[in-house]
């Protein structure tokens, strides 16, 4: 199926009254995106193109306010040499992100050019949540399709993150499930997709979603994730985002930490789900920013009287609606998602019913049915009040200290689980890498053990130790003297890339050598000679489109 379309929710309607969750449904509605990230700037100077083409592309897609900026950062060019909404990951850097995409370039040291990471630009925001979801499908499409266009062995993997990990899974339940190659991308040539904090996760869900044992490990990596068959608790924020992936299928991972409320929100809360869905249709950040004031209040009000409203007329439309099992609070959740399309379905008869409409006035169920909403109201919240009493917000995005950020420290060896849920995923995109380096069908009984995973990532991000890309090829098959990807201590020569201090995320950018063998240069990269400790360095990768020396600049975020 196509990339979905999404239209703007701020619909008018006179005499919308304010609705009296307001602080719940800017809570729930924030808890699917990570804090604002502070920006400081890199010096380089990069620009790469999709006819530069590579064995393996990893599409990263990052979370809240932490995607490239074209008016910052060096966009990719497409083949017509315009740019596309996506930069290499020298360009720009994730935090966070860089430690799952970067440790595959590991493979280009033995075959330049084999691996590159981008990353999709987008509005990454909440001022209209579901707008800048959709923007993130439409420009991953784009860019995706663009290099299977002009790279059609290019094998793809897709990484995102908090509201990232939204768009990554409707990219992917798109590719998975297109009828005649409509995404543009063919679902075979897509090796894995990694989503942390799926807002869309359903209930029940393992982490390996499709696979043949969903707890432990995807079909194509035989290596353990961790031990036990039991999934994370609860559900998405979002659960009515959710859907199939057909035939990606046992390639997709979804990592969830339990008390993420972004993805194990509990059952029962169903008030917090309208919450979450009247969030949806709000300016988020002005709301944040400002608090509640005349102008929030009223955008506020104008998006829950409409709900209200289509509530009603939904009701109406359905006839046999007070004789019927559906309560006011689930039409209101079912209008209430920024999905709902008006339809004429008739609601359900309540089971064993067989007297008609137009014999009995719809007042004689009036008793009957304020019953079943009470009994409703109470059996679908049995948890909002205790959700609501734990704090959501801090539990879930407080700072280095909420759930939303275990998948980088959630390693518990004791307990099976020798890898943090970034680590595995870092492990597994390297594996299938260099299988697509070595131009091989991927080897699902790979099974290297959780030591050799642990020592290959933490030499990869270990402090002045890691290495980068490896140089262009000069058309020997070997790497010039001085490269662009080489490993040198603070205070290096201009002409090449520090290595980022402890703690910061590595970089990795793909080389221009191409499997076709085409031509390529290397450019020269202006960077700090002496980073600071616990801040990121870039590395420029070469191009064979632009040979600029244009320096701009970057934003790094620090969540």
């Amino acid at each position: 199926m196509p990339v979905r379309g999404f239209f703007s929710r701020h619909r008018i309607l006179a005499g919308a009254v304010a609705p009296a969750a307001l602080g719940v449904a800017a809570l729930v509605a924030v808890a699917v995106a990570v804090d604002s990230p502070e920006s400081r700037t890199i010096e380089t100077q990069l620009t790469s193109s999709v006819t530069e083409c590579h064995d393996m592309v990893s599409i990263a897609v990052a979370g809240r306010h932490d995607t490239p900026d074209a008016s910052t950062v060096k966009m990719l060019l497409g083949a017509d040499g315009k740019p596309l909404p996506a930069a290499l990951s020298g360009d720009y850097k994730s935090e966070r992100v860089d430690q799952v995409i970067n440790p595959a370039g590991s493979v280009n040291a033995n075959k330049p050019g084999s691996y590159a990471a981008v990353y999709i630009a987008y509005p990454a925001n909440m001022a209209s949540y579901e707008d800048a979801v959709a923007a993130g499908a439409a420009n991953t499409q784009s860019v995706m399709s663009a290099i299977a266009k002009e790279c059609p062995k290019t094998q793809f993997s897709i990484v995102g993150y908090s509201e990232g990990a939204d768009v990554v899974r409707r990219v992917a339940m798109d590719i998975g499930t297109q009828e005649n190659n409509e995404f543009g991308v063919d679902p075979d040539k897509v090796v894995g997709v990694v989503m942390l904090a799926d807002a869309g996760r359903e209930a029940g869900d393992g982490t390996f979603l499709g696979a043949k044992n969903p707890f432990t490990n995807p079909d194509n990596f035989d290596t353990k994730y961790q031990s036990g068959t039991s999934a994370t608790p609860g559900e998405g924020v979002l659960p009515g985002t959710a859907g199939g992936f057909g035939k990606l299928n046992g390639k997709v991972a979804s990592f969830c930490s339990d008390g993420d409320f972004t993805c194990s929100a509990p059952s029962n809360i169903s008030l917090l789900i309208l919450a979450a869905n009247v969030g949806r249709q709000l300016n988020i950040d002005q709301l944040e920013s400002q608090g509640l004031n005349p102008a929030t209040g009223q955008d506020v009000a104008v998006v829950f009287g409409q709900i209200v409203f289509e509530a009603f007329a939904d009701i109406s439309s359905n006839p046999n609606w007070m004789q019927s099992d559906e309560t006011f609070l689930q039409v209101m959740l079912k209008v209430s998602d920024p999905e709902y399309k008006p339809g004429k379905t008739p609601a359900p008869v309540a089971e064993g019913e067989t007297v008609s409409t137009d014999k009995v006035s719809p007042l004689a169920y009036l008793p009957q049915k304020l019953f079943k909403e009470i009994v409703g109201l109470i059996a679908t919240n049995q948890n909002t009040i205790p959700v609501i009493l734990s704090d959501p917000y801090q539990q879930t995005l407080a700072p280095d200290v909420g759930h939303h950020f275990d998948y980088w420290r959630d390693a518990d060896t004791a307990n099976g689980k020798p890898l943090t849920s970034a680590e595995y995923a870092a492990a597994w995109l390297t594996y299938l890498a260099q299988q697509a380096k070595e131009g091989k069908p991927v080897d699902t009984t790979a099974k290297p053990t959780p030591e050799q995973i642990r020592a290959a990532v933490d030499a990869y991000m270990a402090d002045g130790n890691a290495e980068g890309d490896a140089a262009v090829a000069d058309g020997t098959g070997q790497a010039p003297a001085a490269t662009t990807g080489s490993t040198e201590s603070a205070g290096a020569p201009a002409t090449t890339s520090p290595v980022p201090a402890a703690g910061s995320a590595p970089v990795t950018s793909g080389a221009a050598a191409t499997p076709t063998g085409s031509a390529a240069v290397t450019p020269t990269s202006t960077v700090p000679t002496s980073p600071v400790a616990g801040t990121d360095a870039t590395t420029a990768p070469p191009t064979t489109t632009v040979t600029s020396t244009t320096t701009t600049k970057v934003p790094v975020p620090n969540p």
